[in-house]
């Protein structure tokens, strides 16, 4: 049975580790520190296997925290007597990585990012050349 929890276990933290898309995310990955969601019950040391193991990467330090989730209000109706509840809590790590080391997280979308301009910079290119040809046109008519 021991086995059998272990392996579970796994398999949880491996679905567990999701990337986190902040600005203050961004900025750390020029310091080679990484930010992810993952399971409340995730040791440090699982996250830095599960890193290593899933981007083929040295971990050099993870540091975890827990937010505590928010507080809300919720009513069962018109003349319940309404309460409060909390949110989940969230465990983020934050993983530094070793030297000459990077995870590939989220160069593909600014890749995406940097083509859209591109083009809008040829729609308005277009856009203004039809208007001089039509102010040529007008001209030659007069």
């Amino acid at each position: 049975m021991a086995e059998k929890k272990t392996k579970e276990k796994i398999l949880d933290l491996k679905a567990s580790l999701v990337p986190r898309a902040t600005e203050k995310t961004y900025f750390e990955q020029t310091r080679r520190t990484y930010a992810f969601f993952v399971k409340p019950s995730a040791s440090k040391q699982e996250i830095a296997n599960q890193v290593s193991d899933q981007f083929n990467v040295t971990v050099e330090d993870v540091r975890t925290l827990v937010r505590k989730g928010k507080k809300t209000k919720y009513s069962k109706g018109k003349h319940a007597y309404p309460g409060t509840t909390f949110r989940r809590d969230h465990k983020l790590a934050y993983v530094t990585l070793a030297e000459g080391n990077s995870i590939r997280v989220f160069e593909e979308s600014e890749e995406k990012k940097e083509e859209k301009p591109a083009k809008k910079a040829e729609k308005k290119v277009s856009a203004k050349e039809a208007k001089s040809a039509d102010k040529k046109a007008d001209k030659e008519k007069k």
